[in-house]
């Protein structure tokens, strides 16, 4: 390991024009990565909903309708304009309205009511809309000024437009204030003006690198473009702290700086490797969800992880050694005073806290397992954002509505006649399109024009579309796919196909809440044999887990005492999240008490642990906290403000976990602690005893 780092110490020039090559090549990949903004993309190929679009897809042209756009105080010709209009847009492959369902001649009153309310009441008007996936922004836009201001838009298409036309700025902004933060709380822990530059350069060229390379995937998540990076930095901050604290105690007037970077790296190598890798592990974990959206956030942020940290082993120490005479030059005081008196204070009230922490756990995991949670999109904006204005608006008009599209096998007229009956029975649904009821049964197929049946029926397939009266998601949802897909079967036994945003949800929550388990399990036993290889101690992988999974829960356990829905999304990542970006804090805490009581006493060795790690552990905690509360209150995606929220507070119930309440566990059970190294410890006091007298 010496000999390795002093080769990369050596031959520091070379390995610095490389990493910056690699960072402006990085940059310029990082524009071609195309960013995701459906989130039910991410749905397993073989769920039901998934196969179904893919199968609709093959049989019929357009696809399934994705959006629904409402005009106002308009007659039914100037309706009829307005289809004709929407349907011209670019991007737009369908447009349906009454006269699909309806004879349009006829008078209202003759029209079946029910069918008539679905797409025209009270003079306003509105439409089922399928957007190609490919333009979603151009359409959306152009649909906006053809209806107006007055008009509204709700539905898949929609959300994502306004995601990807709002989310980036935020995430600049979030960015900005997190690197300005982070410089501030670098200025305050370091000894000279140029540090914080130098660790936010090291920084930047690891994102750099990772954004770049993320073009290996093809396509990112919005989650992931939105959060990767500001996630990368937060996490991986601590791992050039560590180093650049430990260059420091390594340096001498009498050491070469080379000398001491080779003595800091070889001393730090353990802590920052093991923390490094216990986040790899915790974000790995994520690719074991079947949603795909886990798997997307989880190799980005693994690969993120893995790339800090060779930026901290190769690029960081030649940066340093390269900046060593401007770093001392811009030398100064310490800013922060000793930490001395903290670890006196932490070893003052160690023995309620950890009381206070053991009688919490229970009632934690229980909170955090009692959450009530949203499984889509459909709650993913504020309640005053256009989108959710736009939405509340169709609801007032026409109610809570969703469109599904069912396919069944075949031309028999007489069964799919049966089925339809059965289908309009059902509670929710309000109308449907299809040959047998546009047509009946008893009209031949011959007397319809070509246009009209390639939407209705294919080679192999019929086509139905059902509008219903329940929102993209919730309990009523639920039971109405259930039912629809156990009619569905009744008449056509494994040969059937249902697609729609609440399909689709349905099958999301169907999905994520047979990960939890799985991907949880994973995570906190690879971080245990990691500890358990790198310590060499079977308690000590207990403690740490144990610690920062209670962290997790009291977290968690936050929205179910206030009552408050979560993503069941983010529920699931921020676990991993959680624990791979926090344990590092108490993997440094427990190292250094290890080696302070190879020459101090138990309550001595936790007095100087503290005071010796609160320094770098409040850096990146306090880093990590403030970017997450940040992405909570700035992000008008719900979703993204969510798990920043999630992260921010996270990230402080772990530092008051590690801070306050690990040192005292440390302390209680050093006997385990400690291990071999004890008796060699109680003897090496032993003996300075005997030299004492």
């Amino acid at each position: 390991m010496r000999r390795f780092y002093g080769g990369v110490v050596r031959f520091r020039a070379l390995v610095l024009i490389l990493f910056a090559l690699a960072s402006l090549v990085c940059l310029g990949l990082k524009r071609l990565v195309f960013v995701n903004y459906d989130v039910n993309d991410y749905l397993p190929p073989d769920s039901p909903s998934t196969v179904s679009i893919d199968v609709m897809a093959e049989e019929f042209p357009g696809g399934i309708p994705n959006a629904r756009v409402m005009v106002r105080d308009v007659t039914v010709p100037q309706a009829l304009a307005y289809k004709a209009r929407l349907a011209q847009v670019p991007g737009v492959l369908d447009v349906s309205w009454l006269d699909d369902a309806q004879d349009v001649a006829v008078p209202l009153s003759a029209m079946d009511q029910d069918t008539l309310r679905t797409y025209y009441r009270d003079g306003n008007a509105l439409f089922s809309v399928t957007v190609s996936e490919e333009d979603y922004v151009q359409a959306v836009t152009g649909m906006r000024q053809i209806i107006g201001e007055d008009g509204a838009m709700t539905g898949s298409a929609v959300s994502m437009t306004n995601s990807a036309t709002g989310t980036m700025d935020e995430v600049q902004l979030i960015g900005a204030f997190g690197v300005a933060f982070a410089l501030v709380v670098l200025a305050l822990t370091t000894t000279s003006w140029a540090e914080p530059l130098l660790v936010l350069l090291g920084l930047g060229v690891a994102v750099a690198l990772n954004g770049g390379t993320n073009l290996m995937f093809g396509s990112v998540s919005f989650v992931t473009n939105a959060s990767g990076s500001i996630l990368q930095m937060a996490v991986s901050l601590d791992y050039s702290v560590f180093l650049l604290h430990r260059f420091e105690e390594c340096r001498a007037p009498d050491k070469p700086d080379a000398d001491a970077m080779v003595e800091a790296l070889c001393l730090s190598t353990s802590s920052i490797l093991s923390s490094g890798l216990t986040t790899v592990i915790g974000f790995a974990a994520l690719v074991l969800m079947r949603f795909r959206l886990g798997a997307d956030l989880g190799l980005a942020l693994a690969k993120g992880i893995a790339i800090s940290l060779l930026t901290a082993f190769l690029f960081m120490p030649c940066l340093l050694l390269a900046a060593c005479r401007l770093s001392d030059r811009l030398r100064h005081r310490p800013l922060l005073p000793s930490f001395g008196w903290f670890g006196r204070l932490v070893r003052r009230i160690t023995a309620p806290l950890a009381l206070a922490f053991l009688l919490v756990i229970a009632p934690a995991y229980l909170a955090s397992n009692a959450n009530e949670f949203y499984y889509g999109s459909g709650q993913m904006f504020g309640p005053q954002s256009q989108y959710s204005l736009d939405t509340a608006a169709i609801e007032d008009a026409f109610g809570k509505s969703d469109t599904y599209v069912l396919l069944v096998p075949g031309r028999d007229t007489a069964v799919q006649t049966a089925l339809s009956r059965d289908l309009h029975g059902l509670r929710h649904v309000m109308s449907i399109i299809s040959y047998v009821d546009m047509a009946g049964a008893e009209v031949p197929l011959e007397y319809l024009d070509g246009e009209t049946l390639s939407l209705l029926m294919s080679d192999e397939y019929s086509r139905m579309v059902l509008s219903v009266d329940v929102p993209y998601e919730g309990a009523d949802t639920f039971a109405l796919v259930e039912d629809i897909r156990a009619l569905a079967e009744k008449y056509y036994p494994g040969e059937t196909y249902l697609a729609g945003q609440g399909v689709s949800t349905y099958d999301l929550m169907d999905t994520v809440t047979s990960d939890l388990a799985k991907v949880n399990l994973v995570a906190v036993g690879a971080v245990f044999l990691v500890l358990l290889l790198t310590m060499r101690s079977l308690w000590l992988p207990v403690l740490l887990v144990l610690v920062i999974e209670t962290a997790i829960w009291l977290n968690l356990a936050v929205p179910y005492f206030n009552g408050t829905p979560l993503f069941y999304i983010t529920y699931l990542i921020i676990s991993s999240i959680q624990l791979g970006a926090t344990v590092d804090y108490a993997i440094l805490m427990t190292d250094r008490y290890r080696e302070n009581r190879a020459s101090l006493a138990r309550r001595e060795a936790l007095v100087k642990t503290v005071a010796d790690t609160a320094v770098s552990i409040l850096t990146s905690g306090s880093v990590l906290a403030v970017v997450g509360l940040l992405m909570g209150f700035i992000s008008s995606n719900r979703l993204l403000a969510e798990m920043g929220l999630l992260l921010g507070r996270g990230a402080i119930f772990s530092l008051a976990a590690v801070l306050f309440v690990l040192p005292g566990l440390l302390t209680m059970t050093d006997r385990l602690v400690m291990g071999r190294r004890r008796k060699k410890t109680v003897h090496k006091h032993e003996m300075q005893r005997g030299a004492g007298r």
